[in-house]
Parts: structure tokens; sequence; C-alpha cells
């Protein structure tokens, strides 16, 4: 049976506290798995995890996921025959319902029509602020995830070769973390060639090939034991040119200075700007075209953005990247990406792959 995580929930209703709501409703997957140990994907249908302020919980969810007995909390099924949001709305009080920023409209809308008298608010920042501090058990499993991670890509590097298509590089390192135990890629892999480094988010492609001069991007995360890692390494088939080599440099300078900057205490922005900051230096600002990094958890992309309009503030047990980059169009690109850990005097850096420049 999967245990409910009372301490967690306990943060939780503390944040409900503060934003003056005395019921919410937990539907996101990765946020009901955090309070309740259970993995639900719902698809179309509803999930929610009811948490009332007095430490009363009850789990709301179709009989198709066969939750009874596998759940330690109290639990209201429901089948396809039966209007859930009815069956949900007998259990809510009256005025203000937290909600999941992401719970689908059809069933706020209708949750409004039974009950008159509830009022849903935006509720997400309870669960959010409350997985954005990881306990001791958390941040092992991210070291984990990122030496796991570490490993896969570093043995991908020397796999690369001239005439290879990007979606084969996807392939092969989805096969070496399949090889290391990974449950899943955290996202899908980016491995990306030449130009199509300076498209940040390029989907790896089945027609671009690998040429002599090629800057390589490989943007790479997997899921172990339930926790995500992300990391990015650029390498070069061949020689790079002296502007390569100095676009490198300047990359792998700001990824170090973002990475010094994450003390407790230190706004988000601030490691935003020291990662940005060597870049404007060197004349290359417009082209780093991106925050500087995102939170990281049981999901790759977590509150908070690491970015100049963050109101975060560097506090022990958050995790997140490190991932600044120059993007030139049409010609090539760099980003050098690692996760951090702050803790109570700095920041451990999970990532270990070295960062000096490689050619393959």
């Amino acid at each position: 049976m999967e245990r409910m995580n009372n301490k967690r929930i306990e943060k939780v209703i503390a944040g409900m506290h503060d934003l003056g709501v005395s019921q919410l409703l937990v539907s996101a997957p990765a946020s009901v798995f955090y309070l309740t140990g259970k993995w639900i994907q719902p698809g179309e249908r509803m999930l929610a995890f009811l948490v009332k302020d007095n430490g009363d919980t009850c789990l709301f969810a179709n009989r198709l996921f066969a939750l009874t007995g596998n759940v330690d909390c109290p639990l209201v099924e429901f089948d396809d025959t039966e209007d859930c949001v009815a069956v949900l709305a007998e259990h809510l009080g009256d005025g203000k319902v937290g909600i999941d920023k992401f719970w689908p409209s059809q069933f706020t809308i209708r949750l409004m029509e039974h009950r008159n008298a509830i009022r849903p608010v935006v509720g997400s920042a309870a669960v959010d602020m409350a997985r954005l501090y990881k306990d001791a058990d958390e941040i092992v499993l991210m070291q984990e995830s990122s030496k796991k991670n570490d490993e896969t890509i570093l043995a991908v590097i020397p796999q690369l070769k001239a005439g290879m298509t990007e979606i084969e590089g996807s392939e092969l390192y989805l096969k070496e973390a399949g090889a290391r135990g990974a449950t899943g890629p955290s996202f899908e892999p980016l491995v990306c060639f030449g130009a199509n480094c300076a498209e940040p988010h390029h989907c790896s492609d089945r027609v671009s090939v690998l040429r002599e001069g090629d800057s390589v991007i490989i943007d790479v995360g997997l899921v172990w034991k339930d926790y995500c890692s992300d990391m990015t390494r650029t390498v070069f088939l061949g020689e790079p040119t002296d502007e390569q080599k100095r676009v490198y440099d300047l990359v792998k300078k700001a990824n170090a200075a973002g990475r010094a900057a994450v003390h407790p205490g230190v706004p988000v922005a601030d490691v935003d700007r020291a990662a940005r900051k060597v870049i404007e230096d060197a004349g290359y600002g417009p082209y780093f075209i991106h925050r500087t990094g995102h939170g990281i958890g049981l999901e790759v992309h977590e509150y908070p953005d690491i970015s100049s309009a963050s109101p975060a503030i560097c506090k022990p047990g958050m995790c997140f990247s490190v991932e600044p980059g120059i993007y030139l169009p049409g010609r090539f690109g760099v980003r050098i990406e690692d996760l951090v850990c702050v803790t109570e005097d700095g920041a451990t850096v999970l990532n270990a792959a070295p960062r000096e420049l490689r050619v393959i």
C-alpha cells in the first residue's frame, strides 16, 4: 500500500493558510504522488485530492484506476456513469476552494454550477512551495538521478560520429539511459547538430546529419526513482573555429558564474544576472535568449523560473538548473547546463560531467 506523507501535507496546509484557503483540490499527478505516494495518470477523467486545513484529506478518483486497497487515505470512487463533479461537490464547504492551476476548466465550471456558493481560486502555490524545498531523501534521489544522467551522457558522446542523424543520437541516449536503470526520459532528448544548435529547443529530427565542424548540443534528462535530472553539454565534431572556442569559453564562464552566485538568501534573479552579465559584457547579450534556469524535482520544470522576473529567493533544499547559452542564427550554438541544490552555506552541484571543451 502506498503511504500518505503527513509531513508534506502539513507543509501544504501551512501554504493554504498563507493563501487564505481552508480547502484545496490537488489534481496535478506529480503533486498527488508527492502527497499520497501514488502515481495516477487520469487522462480526461477527473482526479482530485482534497486537503482541508484541519488535516482531513480525501482522494476522488475513477474506479478504472483500481485504487481500493492501494492508497493510505480516504478514497471516494466513481465510475463513468456518475457525475464525478457532483460527487466531489458534496464534500466541499462554501466559500473559497483552492484548485490546481492546470485543472481542466470543464471540471471547474461544472463545480461552480453545482455549488453557487463555491468560489474557485488558484491554489497551486500551496503545493508548489512545499515541493520547492526538497527534504534529505529527495535530495539523495536527485543526486542519484543526476549521477545516472552524467554516466549516460558520457557513454553517448564517444559514440557520436559523422553521418549520424539527430534522431539516432537521441535514440542512443534513450538506449544508454535504459541500460542504467532509468524508467524513462524526463523529457524528449534534444540532440542538435550545427545550425540547429542555434535553436534552443530544436527537436531532434531524422534529416539533419552530423558533419565535420558542427557543434553538438546534447540536452538530456532521465527519471530515476521518480525524480528527474536535466543537463546539457556541447561538444564539437572536429577542431572548432576560433569563434566557436571563444563562444564556448564564454558560456562555460557564464555557467560557472551562475553556479557561484547560488547561496541562501540570494534572489534567483541575481543568479540569472551573474550568468547573463558574462555573456553581455562580451557583446553576445542578444544571443542569450532564454531564462538561466528552472526548478526541477518530480517534474523536469517546476517553480521557480531562474530569471530576472522571478521573485524567488535561494533557500536550502531548492534544486534548479543553471543553463546559459549563446545561439548564433544559422551558424551554431553552445549551452552548458548543470543542476544545483541550495545548501545551508552555499550550493551543491549535482553534475560532475566535465565542462572542458571536447572534440569528438
